[in-house]
């Protein structure tokens, strides 16, 4: 998730699955469902929903504008 520029909010050992919830930026979220089959030979699953806008770092911002990122 920290590459992705996530936050985990909280992990929750449910049986014998670990659940981590996390604040993602949509943008960072493309191709997760692939690198996550990757990581867990297929078992790994997820789900997202919206949660709330929030200003773009301005890291991002300059790359944005730039044309780097789309």
């Amino acid at each position: 998730m920290s590459a992705r520029r996530g936050k985990i909010e909280e992990t929750i050992d449910k049986m014998k699955t670990k659940i981590i919830r996390a604040k993602v930026p949509l943008a960072e979220m493309f191709g997760y469902a692939t690198d996550l089959r990757s990581l867990t030979k297929g078992r790994g699953s997820f789900t997202m929903e919206f949660d709330h806008y929030e200003e773009v770092p301005e890291n991002i911002q300059k790359e944005i504008i730039e044309g780097k990122i789309k």
